[in-house]
C-alpha cells in the first residue's frame, strides 16, 4: 500500500510494514524561528502530516522559539492558518496540545536560561522524552553564532549519545572563510555526530534513489563510465522569481543559492563510487571523494567554463513578470546573477575526459531539476545514409521535479516505414501517493539519528574551495555583458549556449 501526501489518516500498521518507516525515539523539536515562514510554510506542515500518519514517537513536543512576543495559543493560532481547512478536525487540535511558545533574545543566555532551559525539563519529563532534543536553527544565518553560543552558556547543548542534535538550514557559510568560521563555531558546542546540515533536495526522492537505481541495477553500473557515456547535464530550472528573499538573495545570487549545495550534491550522487556500506558516513566519504577530484575553473579562461547572467521582463504561463532589478528590494543597478552554468572536469578514472554541464537560474521557461546521462553514439551509424537530420544518442533521464521519475531515450523503427527512424521514451513516474514529503523524511531521518542525507563538513568545505575562486574572480571582473541579459520565460542567457556548443553539444531544451 502506497500512502498519499495529503491530509488524510493512514492505517499505521498497514503503512509502516509497507514503507518500512521505524518510529524514532521519544523527542522534542525546539525550533529557533518558530515564528518564520520556513516554519509556518514548511515545518510545521511536514510535522503535522507526520503526526496525522502516526510516524511520530508517543512522547513528542515542539517548543517554538524567536523574537516575537507571543503565548503559546497565540503561536497555536498563527500555525492553525497554514494548515488546508479539510484538516481543522479533532486531530489538529490533538496537534495543537503538542506546541509551545517562548520569547526569547538569541544573543542573550541569561533569556535562554529562563525561557528554555527553564521550560524544557517539565516539558521533557511530561513527555518522556529522555532529554533527547533537536535544535533547529530556523532563522537567518546572521544569528547561528548568537544561538549556538547561547545554548552553550546556558548549559542545552550538552548530551551523550548524540541525545542532543542541531539542524542548520543553508546557506552554509557565503564562501570558504565564513564555512570554515561557521563550521568551527558548531563543532566548539556539538560533535560532527550531532550536526545536521540539511540540504532537503536530497530527501527528494528521485536523488535518493539515484544510488539504488546505479547500485542495484547490473545492467546501468557497467556503462557509468567515461567509455560509454558522453556527458552529464544536471538542471535546477525555476520558473518563479525571487519571490519574498530579495535581502538574502541580493547578498548571495544564485552561485551561492544552489551551486555550493544542491547542484554540488546530485553531482557527487551521480558520480561517486559504490561504497562499501551503504551507512551515511561511506556514502559521504565517496561523495567527498567526488568533490575532491572536480578539476578547479581555471580563472584565466573563465568564459570557457562559466556563464551567468540575470533576468528580465518577460512572460512565464501567460503572464508577464517583472525583470529583477524591478523586484521590490533589489538594488536598481543591482549585477546579481540570476542564473549561472558551470563546465566541470572530474579527473579520476571513470570520469576523465566526460564533461559535466550544470545549470541553474531563476524566470527559466520551465520548471525542472534533472539529471540527464548522456550516453556516446554508436561507433558506426549504418543508417546514416538513409536517414536526414540528426539521429540523437541515447539518454538517461532522472527527473528530481516536477514528475519525478525515470525516462530512457531510445531508437527505434518508425512502424510502417521501410527507413525511419522514431525516439521512443522507456519511462517510469513515481505515483502521486510518495509516502514522505522531502522535509518530512530530513525530519524523521534526524530523530532516528540517521545522517545519510546530510552534508558532513568536508563535504561543505570541498564545494566552497571549488567554487570560492570563481565567485570572486567574477565579483572583481564582472561580465562586460549588459544586464538583465535574458527574458524572463526563456531559456536563459544566449552565451549559455555556447558553454557545450564549443565542445560539439547543446543543452537540453526546458
Amino acid at each position: 500500500m502506497s500512502i498519499d501526501p495529503g491530509f488524510h489518516d493512514v492505517p499505521r500498521m498497514e503503512t509502516l510494514q509497507a514503507c518500512r518507516i521505524d518510529i524514532p525515539r521519544p523527542c522534542c523539536l525546539v525550533i529557533f524561528g518558530a515564528s518564520g515562514d520556513l516554519t509556518r510554510q514548511k515545518l510545521i506542515p511536514a510535522v503535522y502530516r507526520l503526526f496525522r500518519q502516526k510516524f511520530l514517537p508517543p512522547g513528542f513536543f515542539i517548543l517554538g522559539v524567536g523574537r516575537t512576543e507571543m503565548d503559546s495559543e497565540r503561536f497555536r493560532e498563527l500555525l492553525h492558518g497554514e494548515i488546508p481547512p479539510d484538516c481543522n478536525g479533532d486531530c489538529w487540535y490533538e496537534f495543537a496540545a503538542l506546541l509551545h511558545y517562548r520569547t526569547v533574545s538569541y544573543g542573550a543566555p541569561e533569556s535562554f536560561r529562563s525561557n528554555i532551559a527553564g521550560v524544557l525539563p517539565p516539558l521533557e519529563q511530561s513527555a518522556g522524552t529522555g532529554g533527547n532534543r533537536i535544535f533547529y536553527l530556523a532563522t537567518p544565518p546572521g544569528v547561528y553564532e548568537d544561538i549556538i553560543s547561547s545554548l552553550r552558556l546556558a548549559g542545552l547543548a550538552g548530551g551523550s549519545d548524540s541525545s542532543v542534535k542541531i539542524v542548520v538550514e543553508k546557506p552554509f557559510g557565503s564562501d570558504l572563510e565564513s564555512a570554515r568560521r561557521l563550521n568551527a563555531i558548531i563543532l566548539e558546542v556539538f560533535r560532527e555526530n550531532q550536526v545536521y546540515r540539511i540540504d532537503h533536495y536530497l530527501a527528494k526522492e528521485t536523488v535518493q534513489n539515484i544510488l539504488m537505481f546505479r547500485f542495484a541495477n547490473s545492467l546501468f553500473e557497467p556503462l557509468w563510465n567515461r567509455r560509454y557515456i558522453d556527458h552529464v547535464q544536471i538542471t535546477a530550472a525555476e520558473s518563479i522569481g525571487i519571490e519574498r528573499r530579495a535581502g538574502y538573495f541580493e547578498q548571495a545570487g544564485v552561485l551561492r543559492d544552489m551551486f555550493q549545495n544542491h547542484m554540488f550534491q546530485l553531482l557527487a550522487l551521480t558520480a561517486m563510487e559504490p561504497p562499501s556500506l551503504f551507512t551515511a558516513n561511506r556514502v559521504r566519504d565517496e561523495k567527498a571523494k567526488v568533490l575532491q577530484s572536480v578539476r578547479p575553473v581555471p580563472l584565466d579562461r573563465l568564459d570557457e567554463h562559466v556563464v551567468t547572467g540575470q533576468y528580465g521582463r518577460g512572460t512565464v504561463n501567460g503572464m508577464e513578470v517583472k525583470g529583477y532589478r524591478e523586484e521590490e528590494g533589489t538594488a536598481p543597478g543591482s549585477s546579481t546573477p540570476t542564473y549561472a552554468a558551470l563546465k566541470l572536469w572530474i579527473d579520476n578514472w571513470r570520469w576523465n575526459g566526460v564533461p559535466f554541464y550544470l545549470r541553474s537560474g531563476k524566470r527559466l521557461k520551465s520548471r525542472r531539476t534533472e539529471i540527464a546521462i548522456t550516453f556516446r553514439p554508436v561507433p558506426h551509424m549504418m543508417f546514416s545514409r538513409d536517414m536526414s537530420g540528426r539521429i540523437e544518442p541515447n539518454a538517461l533521464i532522472l527527473r528530481v521535479q516536477p514528475g519525478e521519475g525515470i525516462t530512457m531515450e531510445i531508437q527505434a523503427k518508425n512502424p510502417g516505414s521501410r527507413m525511419c527512424l522514431m525516439p521512443v521514451n522507456l519511462d517510469f513516474t513515481y505515483p502521486r501517493d510518495v509516502a514522505l514529503s522531502d522535509y518530512e523524511r530530513v525530519l524523521l531521518d534526524c530523530m532516528e539519528g540517521d545522517q545519510m542525507l546530510f552534508v558532513r563538513e568536508d563535504g561543505v568545505d570541498l564545494s566552497w574551495a571549488l567554487l570560492t575562486p570563481v565567485i570572486e574572480a567574477l565579483e572583481k571582473f564582472p561580465s562586460a555583458r549588459a544586464l538583465p541579459d535574458y527574458e524572463a520565460g526563456s531559456e536563459g542567457p544566449a552565451a549559455a549556449a555556447a558553454l557545450p556548443a564549443r565542445d560539439g553539444r547543446r543543452w537540453r531544451p526546458l
